[in-house]
């Protein structure tokens, strides 16, 4: 006999003391299956808030390490231990790397700032917050950055190297990044120093699909992440975190057409009409995807049967100093 998952996953909630969380980039039939729902950030932290003992989040690895690191006496279970596949490119060996890197161009360890994307593994946001660094998010980077610069140190900033070169486009610095191809990147004349890091989805979008848009569109707006190709984000008409771009799609006209490079899941549920995907291919994230709703029955029905899967841990070394680099970036 077949299982009513939709069914089977609302009495489980209501018998359990358990919060379901859905990132916005969830399938749509997870997604609206979540008590708490927004960006991983915004999650942790109403995670921490809420009274119940069990979070079983809807998103990618770093999501829950994030819950456990603000509220460590949350149970937390993934139906899908996914991976950002941008956190999964840097761990902390490629992290002391790129501190090493900068150590051979004369910049010494004391003299360097480090700034981590919340996309990041707890084990680089801990190293980060022992060298005295903070974390940032999308929507706040340019006030984390702006005030690590007036520490006077150079700034590391990862993994994410399109967040960390348009942040510093829009602030009038010098940014260069570790490995690219065909790129020398010398720290002594760089304010930015970014990890070659990046979105596999954001990179998918380009300034020919903008130009696309525009020529088929007259006074068609083009939002994108910041997570985007600087060379995008100077093309288009505004550029944000997740939740900013919801907020300026809301705020346009209705009849305003508007064309939005992030990640497709949330395009498709924004305001209906006038609302295109800057992609001739659908930018949906794989492993933000990888979550099914019997991936989510069965998290929740391993807590009634008292044997839980996919429960998140981080060691208290790793906690204590993440959760430092976050505390710095909260008291800002």
């Amino acid at each position: 006999m077949s299982i009513d998952y939709k069914k089977e996953i609302e009495r489980l909630k209501k018998k359990l003391p358990v919060t379901v969380v859905g990132h916005y980039y969830q399938r749509d039939e997870v997604f609206e299956m979540a008590d708490i729902t927004g960006d991983s950030l915004e999650l942790a932290r109403r995670c921490d808030a809420d009274n119940n003992p069990w979070v079983v989040f809807c998103g990618v690895g770093f999501m829950g390490q994030s819950v456990k690191i603000i509220a460590p006496e949350k149970r937390v279970l993934m139906p899908k231990i996914a991976c950002c596949a941008m956190a999964r490119m840097m761990d902390g060996s490629y992290f002391d790397e790129s501190v090493a890197y900068m150590n051979k161009h004369g910049i010494k360890t004391e003299d360097i700032l480090p700034i981590t994307y919340i996309n990041s593994d707890a084990s680089v946001k801990a190293k980060v917050g022992v060298m005295g660094g903070m974390v940032c998010t999308s929507s706040n980077a340019y006030k984390i950055i702006e005030k690590g610069l007036e520490s006077g140190k150079k700034i590391l900033f990862v993994p994410d190297r399109c967040l960390g070169q348009n942040f510093a486009n829009s602030m009038g610095l010098k940014s260069c990044v570790i490995g690219a191809e065909g790129e020398e990147c010398n720290p002594q004349e760089a304010d930015v120093i970014c990890f070659n890091g990046f979105c596999s989805v954001h990179q998918l979008f380009t300034v020919d699909d903008i130009e696309f848009y525009r020529e088929k569109f007259e006074g068609i707006k083009i939002a994108v992440h910041p997570e985007c190709d600087p060379a995008v984000v100077d093309a288009a008409d505004f550029a944000g975190s997740t939740s900013q771009l919801i907020k300026y799609v809301n705020d346009l006209d209705p009849e305003q057409k508007v064309a939005i490079g992030t990640e497709y899941n949330l395009v498709n549920r924004m305001r209906k009409g006038n609302t295109y995907v800057l992609s001739s291919t659908k930018p949906e994230c794989p492993t933000m995807n990888e979550t099914t709703l019997e991936d989510l029955y069965l998290t929740l029905k391993s807590i009634e049967d008292n044997k839980p899967i996919n429960e998140i841990f981080v060691e208290p070394e790793i906690r204590k100093y993440a959760k430092l680099a976050l505390d710095r970036m909260l008291a800002l």
